[in-house]
């Protein structure tokens, strides 16, 4: 029996020395828990350790990727800065706001056929045509009436981000070099336009047909003796 136990003491002795935990061979019972308890307290107050690691950690991963998302939006910055860039960025944003507002304008013009946006790799203005599945091309290819309706969307669209508290506008297109269709086109336009709008629309032409389309209207004559401004219309 003496000889099992002191086996059965060495085999502990054993195990506890694998795990760390070192006592003398002909230690006591309360010896080996006293050791056991130290070696307890000991990996308890490591793991505590550790877990306080972990979660300061976790707290410094935070801050790296704030400081990160900082520095890029500091570079970014200083690229837009740098010499004409950031006049460069912000006429772009300004563009994609003013086509966007045009696009509104031209799409109900055009009752849903035609769309603006802007090149994605030239920055050039493009129509994208409904009746045609969607197909993208340049605004250079829209027709005579169709070019008139993307330039008016477009002026619409400036005067409206650059005058917003003006009660009334005055266009100017050149009416006289358009062709009859165009021009019933343009004349239909501003008919559509101006019921829609709150603002007044005025036109200044020297074409009767342009003219006779407008209801209200100035018409200015010149004599002999000067210029004479007459009403005309309802």
């Amino acid at each position: 029996a003496t000889a099992a136990l002191a086996t059965d003491r060495h085999r502990l002795t054993e195990r506890l020395a694998e795990h760390g935990v070192t006592v003398p061979r002909n230690a006591t019972p309360d010896q080996v828990g006293a050791a056991v308890a130290g070696a307890v307290a000991r990996a308890e107050s490591a793991l505590e350790r550790v877990r306080e690691e972990r979660r300061r950690a976790a707290e410094l991963a935070a801050v790296v990727a704030e400081k990160e998302h900082e520095a890029k939006v500091a570079h970014e910055l200083a690229l837009r800065l740098r010499a004409n860039a950031f006049e460069r960025w912000l006429c772009a944003e300004a563009l994609a706001v003013l086509v966007a507002a045009a696009s509104d304008t031209l799409m109900e013009l055009s009752d849903g056929q035609y769309e603006l946006a802007l090149g994605d790799r030239t920055g050039d203005i493009e129509v994208i045509d409904h009746a045609e599945a969607g197909l993208r091309r340049s605004a250079r290819t829209l027709s005579g009436g169709e070019t008139f309706q993307a330039a008016l969307s477009l002026a619409l669209a400036l005067s409206g981000a650059v005058a917003r508290g003006l009660d009334s506008i005055f266009l100017d297109e050149g009416f006289g070099t358009l062709d009859p269709a165009t021009l019933d086109t343009v004349a239909t336009t501003l008919e559509r336009l101006a019921a829609g709008q709150e603002r007044m629309i005025g036109v200044v032409t020297h074409v009767p047909a342009l003219a006779d389309r407008v209801p209200v209207r100035f018409e200015v004559r010149r004599d002999t003796k000067g210029s004479h401004v007459r009403k005309a219309g309802s």
